[in-house]
């Protein structure tokens, strides 16, 4: 990373529910802070206007954006620690399952 990461937002939308199985939680730093140091396994699926990044061998996802954007989200526990990281908000929050519990408050 060349630069700073955004808090985590907690995404409660159904479709990171569908590829998370549940809540996603998501950093975020500029496109062109990003370095990765390997990414032969690195593979994209575009559906939606979005653009997914998972790893190819073990199918983890890693990291969401929409094209013209000039950030992108990371999967924060892809991070290693200590990331200094805090959960900023929860978003899409109507959108969450009925078996998940209410986030806090605030």
């Amino acid at each position: 990373m060349n630069g700073p990461l955004r808090d985590v937002f907690v995404c409660h939308c159904s479709v990171c529910a569908r590829t998370h199985g549940g809540p996603a939680f998501y950093s975020a730093c500029e496109r062109d802070d990003l370095e990765l140091t390997e990414s032969r396994a690195l593979r994209w699926h575009h559906h939606d206007g979005a653009e997914r990044g998972f790893c190819g061998a073990c199918g983890g996802r890693l990291f969401w954006s929409r094209p013209g954007r000039t950030t992108i989200s990371i999967a924060a526990g892809s991070l290693d620690p200590p990331t200094g990281l805090h959960t900023a908000q929860h978003i899409f929050v109507d959108d969450a399952g009925d078996w998940e519990a209410p986030p806090p408050a605030g």
